[in-house]
């Protein structure tokens, strides 16, 4: 009791700008904070606060790329699991911050309103059970919606061990929600986080995904109904914490796709930890290979890949770090090009390295009208360095067939020399 009251004290020492340093810092881990497919709101006409569609969002980028337009903080660090990868971890010795619900609420509408942010992304530390952390961050949402009608967009992340009507609750206020699988076997989830069942992830998962089709279905019938998640659930795996191959990774996301209508599996190179456990490794995984694996994601999402074929003779299970999926792919089956671009399906021009979704459909558009040439395919990509190697114009062939291992030496980037500072 004692400890309790000093950690306390502690706590109402905190200023506000304390506390959002500590919280932010320590939400970064979490990657699965992109806002896109959200419905539509705004405040035009005076009513409300916030938007996400039309002018007044100020977009900032981290040196990684990820967008950072969000106010993206935890709504505690204390947490009583003790997961082993997590910083968070109940035995881990870090600095330790609450915000309370209204602290929250303050600070996304002052960011807001400063233009500094589009909305907000808020996770937690499990504190005293799940139903009582879901409730706080449900009372987040539901008074930002409610009390103060913003418009802007909101990311929860859900408990999966909470209850259903609280999860519901959050996906009515939420436009999107997720439920993190952490890593990409159950396996190692049990030996990492003991506390986080995998059945109550699959049960929340597949709860979420039953309502936000029947929400969809009510909102198809009537646009009155109330929207659910409009923006559908996400969910993260940690890359690199554990033995699993890119292969197992990106079956494991098939899976989840196909299973529960995922918008999104975003993947997180585990990053070392202070005072980590010896099961874990003692270096970070290349950051190209989440780079990979996100391009792996895509084909199989948008164009119509397997992940079988992606990963055929992958050694150890692995994707290529030098050269990009697609690529790779089409190294290994030299045979199957050069394509001609005025006569070939879409499926197997959506194959050919070099042509992405939009190049596709413009050549297919332009190609009723006249026969292609290399200079028309040009204005169509951001390069043909790479393109012109699998394609037939009306003016262009490839010159001497090149086996899948020259080329490969000629279209991989050079390696370059690290900075010394």
């Amino acid at each position: 009791m004692e400890h309790i009251m000093n950690m306390e004290a502690r706590l109402a020492q905190l200023t506000t700008l304390q506390k959002l340093e500590i919280l932010s810092d320590a939400a970064k881990y979490d990657a699965s904070c992109a806002s896109s497919g959200t419905a539509e709101r705004n405040s035009v006409g005076g009513k409300g606060v916030g938007s996400t569609t039309g002018s007044g969002i100020c977009h900032s980028y981290a040196p990684d790329g990820r967008c950072i337009s969000l106010l993206k903080i935890l709504l505690t660090n204390f947490c009583s699991y003790d997961c082993v990868f997590c910083i968070n971890r109940s035995s881990s010795n870090v600095r330790r911050a609450r915000f309370s619900v209204e602290e929250v609420v303050a600070l996304t509408l002052n960011f807001y309103k400063r233009n500094y942010i589009e909305g907000l992304f808020l996770s937690s530390g499990i504190i005293r059970s799940p139903d009582y952390t879901m409730g706080e961050l449900v009372r987040v949402a539901e008074s930002l919606r409610l009390e103060h009608d913003f418009r802007g967009y909101i990311h929860l992340k859900l408990i999966p061990s909470a209850s259903q009507d609280l999860i519901d609750r959050a996906a009515l206020f939420a436009d999107r929600v997720s439920i993190n699988v952490e890593l990409p076997s159950e396996t190692s989830l049990k030996r990492f986080a003991p506390e986080k069942q995998p059945l109550d992830i699959r049960s929340a998962m597949g709860g979420l995904k039953l309502r936000i089709d029947e929400a969809a279905a009510e909102r198809e019938r009537s646009k009155r109904a109330p929207a659910f998640s409009p923006a559908g659930q996400s969910t993260q795996m940690i890359v690199g914490a554990d033995e699993a191959s890119d292969t197992t990774i990106l079956q494991r996301s098939a899976h989840l796709y196909g299973a529960y209508g995922l918008r999104r599996v975003y993947y997180s190179a585990f990053s070392p930890i202070p005072d980590s456990s010896k099961q874990l490794p003692l270096s970070e995984p290349p950051l190209m290979r989440e780079h990979r694996l996100y391009q792996a994601d895509w084909l199989t999402r948008f164009y119509g890949f397997e992940v079988d074929e992606i990963m055929d003779a992958a050694p150890g299970g692995m994707l290529d770090l030098t050269v990009d999926p697609k690529l790779a792919w089409a190294l290994r089956h030299r045979g199957r090009f050069p394509v001609d671009v005025n006569r070939a399906e879409r499926e197997l021009l959506l194959r050919i390295p070099g042509l992405g979704t939009r190049s596709v459909y413009r050549i297919l558009a332009m190609r009723r009208f006249r026969s292609l040439r290399l200079e028309d395919v040009g204005r169509l990509v951001r390069s043909l360095k790479v393109l012109r190697q699998f394609i037939v114009t009306a003016d262009w062939r490839p010159g001497a067939a090149l086996d899948g291992e020259r080329l490969k030496a000629q279209l991989a980037p050079k390696p370059q020399q690290l900075a010394l500072l």
